[in-house]
């Protein structure tokens, strides 16, 4: 029997090979770093809008990668609420917030549970239960002199005109009482953050989340808004995408994309500008100490994740695909990458295009790319140039039978290659 043949290639293509090789690896190692350094900026780097605005076969899989590619999580106030619990309590910890500092935070973002003013005593004539029947969120605490409202409900207008209406005359009783008055209606105007969040989400800016049945005919919970018209153009945009089949289908599409965006931020922009205020006056709570001790630290969500393997990723895999490190290992990895970066946004027939200038029809450069590292990996690169050259040498000296006596056979400058 004869010897498989080798492959011989001129030392022009090795050189242009290796060098293809180490471009691509430059590239990877470049966009992890740059990555790397975005974190510690204003804007980190982050994978959900890609993986938000993914088309194709595989658009759902991608944009479920983001738990929450329609931001329908921020129209939630529950499950807001709940974020907000999160970083309320890892904000304490962080910065190790002292008792006054934790109650004022508290009563920030929750509230507080009665709203309380000075009132030494009733005008004439007037009576705790008089106060209390016309509003049964107020009472007058005679042994503490506080006039209370209960922190959960507001005072609206209509129910402080109704109190002033109580007392009458000039006596210096009745305008301690109107003072006292208009006194509680400033500070339950105060609205926690939470109470914000629903009033923002529920249409009730004057008494946020009290119980409908308490004040029935008074609210309007069930408002049409902005935030209904963005679920519902949500769901239409899904069945058109379904049912789309020619090119003027995708054309609409495209264009109901963008107005659904737009639709998107108008409905989340104010919960999420609300959510960055409150942290911005949380900070102001701090010491210049705390401050120093950094930003608040929360748990991993699944694009965090996602996140730190595409760095990590890129970074490695570019070290390796330089330096000619387990070359063939790194290239295949590095294919697998550039088609998961592929598959999101396929120029397919049938699909939209994706966003930017690249106009490409099925062959894209990220394709294009994990070809030529499939081709890489077909080749010993890193055995013409690389670690791997040194590591195959050390291994043939320690084990001879390992590399069946070729290692040293061949000269460092030899231009012949095994395919």
């Amino acid at each position: 029997m004869t010897s498989p043949q080798r492959l011989v290639l001129p030392l022009g293509g090795i050189v242009l090979i290796i060098l293809l090789r180490m471009a691509i690896g430059w590239q990877f190692l470049y966009e992890g770093l740059w990555k790397i350094d975005s974190l510690s900026g204003p804007t980190p780097w982050t994978s959900e809008g890609y993986l938000r605005n993914a088309q194709g076969p595989f658009r759902r899989m991608f944009r479920d990668m983001t738990g929450d590619p329609n931001d329908f999580h921020w129209l939630d106030a529950d499950k807001t609420a709940v974020r907000w619990d999160t970083w309320h309590q890892a904000f304490v910890a962080h910065y190790g917030l002292d008792d006054a500092q934790q109650r004022r935070l508290s009563e920030m973002i929750n509230g507080v549970s009665e709203f309380r003013v000075d009132l030494a005593a009733l005008p004439e004539g007037l009576t705790a239960d008089a106060i209390n029947k016309a509003v049964k969120s107020v009472k007058y605490d005679a042994a503490s002199k506080k006039l209370i409202c209960d922190g959960k409900l507001r005072l609206i207008p209509l129910e402080k005109d109704r109190l002033l209406k109580l007392a009458s005359g000039e006596s210096l009783t009745v305008a301690a009482w109107r003072k006292a008055v208009e006194q509680l209606a400033v500070r339950t105007a105060r609205l926690s953050y939470k109470e914000k969040l629903r009033a923002s989400l529920l249409g009730d800016p004057e008494r946020a989340g009290v119980v409908q049945e308490q004040y029935e005919g008074t609210i309007d919970f069930k408002r049409i808004g902005d935030i209904e018209l963005y679920r519902e153009q949500v769901k239409r945009y899904e069945a058109n995408l379904g049912a789309a089949k020619q090119d003027f289908n995708f054309d609409h599409l495209n264009r109901q994309w963008q107005e659904l965006q737009e639709l998107r931020v108008k409905a989340v922009g104010p919960v999420k500008a609300l959510e960055k205020e409150m942290k911005d006056e949380a900070a102001k709570l701090l010491a210049t100490t705390q401050l120093a001790r950094g930003p608040v630290k929360l748990p991993w969500t699944r694009v965090d994740w996602i996140n730190a393997q595409t760095i990590a990723g890129l970074t490695i895999l570019g070290a390796a695909l330089i330096v000619g490190l387990f070359t063939r290992v790194s290239a295949v990895l590095g294919a697998a990458m550039l088609v998961m970066f592929y598959l999101p946004m396929p120029p397919w027939p049938g699909v939209p295009d994706a966003p930017g200038p690249e106009h490409s029809f099925i062959i894209n450069k990220n394709l294009i790319e994990a070809l030529a590292l499939l081709a890489i990996a077909a080749l010993p690169t890193g055995q013409w140039f690389g670690v791997d050259a040194w590591l195959g040498r050390v291994c043939c000296r320690k084990k001879p039978a390992c590399c069946g006596g070729t290692c040293h056979s061949q000269p460092a400058a030899s231009a012949a290659a095994q395919a």
